[in-house]
């Protein structure tokens, strides 16, 4: 009976969905225990830390992730040591570029006043540093398919860093700098047993090749640019919301943005095994094979998330009570997680049509429709602050944003693939009714 069971779960799609699910719920427990047990500004800070953190590593992350995955899979090893290696010297170099930017703050810390600020200088240096092996493991690992090791490592690592939290908790020491320090101890230990096991192949920067080195880096001056402006996107709110009400708004808009990482578990599972599946089908010249994946992906992800959405709209206040406390119940946090939810429907279209952008050899484009989603959110953030002077309006805001993207890139896709929004209704109810008939009317027969 085991056998059969892990026959069924022992596969790509199942093991991206488990690390990514056991990411978000993992994090998400870590984040119940942050909100509960730090002040709502420590809490406020620990946000923009993570908000700053995830941006600097966006560079590096945009300007190697989809590059690595686009050139590395499906070749010769000749070529695959070739890719891997000049993604690891372009990754050490703007590691220590980013560091030597973060040290040169250093010796104005003194006449610095605000605490965030400093908190930033403080430790988001250290914290791209110490990730460094990890994040290229997870690339190859992915490039790979090898979602059971991708798996391996979340547990290893969120797990560890709960531990740690727990322990402080227990010991009366939770505070802002303990858990700072904890988190990027943590990423350096993982990272170092990382480059141990050879999951990051760090032995292959022997190979590169200037040739691949400029490949890499003319394809990924654009990616580097869609995905910094994607994560000044959802950054631009939390910077907006500081800077114009305060770290305890931040804390309250953040509570329901990290509930959104139940949504966000299916869109990253579905883009970590479409984009090889994509990028192989591109790499062999079969472009209706392409158009098939997205519109199956996408449409599957939008029709399922219907039903998950309506009952996540009338059931808000309890996720919020059980991951924040009492101290968030009757602030808007709930009935932003509401609008959210409605909103979140459409976000495995807008994803899934980014990255079929980006695997069609199309970044140029996608940088132009990030860049033209940031600037509709910042300037829809400023009025929806202005005119409801309160958490509201940048919810509201975030739709504009949204509906560029699909316009926007849906236009252009459509210039290089056969694809339809009609396809991706058809393609997502046959393989929702298909999964149906597959796991759960056949497991009832049983």
């Amino acid at each position: 009976m085991i056998k059969a069971i892990w026959q069924k779960v022992n596969n790509k799609h199942f093991l991206s969905l488990a690390g990514n699910g056991l990411m978000a719920v993992m994090a998400m427990v870590t984040v119940g225990l942050l909100f509960r047990f730090l002040s709502s500004e420590q809490m406020g800070y620990w946000v923009l830390f993570q908000t700053f953190s995830v941006l600097v590593d966006t560079f590096r992350t945009g300007f190697l992730q989809v590059a690595l995955i686009k050139f590395y899979t499906g070749t010769d090893e000749a070529r695959a040591k070739k890719v891997l290696g000049s993604v690891w010297y372009l990754a050490i170099v703007i590691t220590l570029v980013f560091c030597l930017i973060n040290a040169a703050f250093i010796p104005f810390m003194p006449y610095i006043k605000d605490e965030g600020f400093l908190i930033v200088i403080q430790w988001v240096g250290l914290s791209l540093l110490a990730i460094l092996p990890s994040a290229i493991a997870t690339w190859i690992l992915q490039a790979d398919q090898r979602f059971d090791l991708i798996l391996i490592f979340r547990f290893l690592s969120q797990g560890s860093f709960i531990t740690a939290t727990i322990i402080l908790i227990f010991l009366k020491q939770l505070t802002l700098y303990n858990v700072l320090l904890s988190y990027v101890l943590i990423n350096a230990v993982i990272s170092i047993g990382i480059l141990f096991t050879g999951w990051s192949k760090a032995s292959t920067i022997v190979y590169r090749a200037k040739d691949t080195i400029a490949e890499i880096y003319h394809f990924g001056k654009f990616s580097v640019g869609t995905t910094i402006s994607a994560n000044l996107l959802r950054a631009s709110d939390t910077i907006l919301i500081g800077w114009l009400m305060g770290p305890t708004a931040i804390a309250i808009y953040n509570l329901p943005n990290r509930l959104m990482e139940l949504i966000e578990i299916p869109i990253r599972s579905t883009l970590a095994t479409g984009m090889s599946s994509m990028a192989k089908a591109v790499n062999n010249k079969r472009n209706k094979e392409v158009a098939y994946i997205l519109a199956k992906y996408a449409g599957t992800l939008m029709l399922a998330f219907i039903p998950v959405s309506f009952f996540a709209i009338l059931l808000a206040d309890i996720p919020i009570s059980l991951l924040g406390g009492g101290k968030y119940v009757h602030t808007e946090a709930a009935n932003l997680y509401r609008y959210f939810m409605i909103i979140a429907i459409f976000y495995p279209i807008e994803r899934f049509i980014a990255v079929g952008l980006d695997i069609i050899h199309q970044p140029k484009i996608n940088f132009i429709k990030v860049t033209i989603m940031l600037i509709g959110n910042v300037i829809c953030d400023l009025i929806g602050i202005k005119v409801f002077n309160s958490l509201y309006g940048v919810a509201i805001a975030t739709t504009m944003p949204l509906l560029i993207g699909i316009l926007f890139g849906y236009y252009h896709l459509r210039k290089h693939i056969d694809f339809s929004f009609r396809e991706v209704i058809l393609s997502g109810r046959i393989q929702l009714r298909r999964i149906i008939r597959t796991y759960i009317i056949r497991k009832k027969k049983i």
